[in-house]
């Protein structure tokens, strides 16, 4: 499996978790980012996250099927 790995830029702190997967394409819809973190899919900072609404802060790490973010504050 490739690995893909992407600075996402935040203008606010904080954000949900599940609208980053949402915005950056990574779920089709909010509905199945909710879905895919309760399934415990998503890692935040290496760990297994279930909270749909998670707090994700400038420096965060979210990992998902392949794919690697880096939260930034813009």
């Amino acid at each position: 499996m490739t690995s893909n790995k992407t600075v996402v830029e935040i203008n606010q702190e904080p954000v949900e978790l599940y609208k980053i997967l949402k915005f950056e394409g990574l779920a089709s819809s909010g509905a199945e980012a909710k879905m895919v973190i309760d399934q415990g899919h998503v890692q935040l900072n290496g760990k297994t996250e279930t909270q749909k609404r998670k707090k994700v802060m400038s420096g965060d790490t979210i990992t998902f099927n392949g794919d690697t973010l880096h939260i930034q504050l813009s």
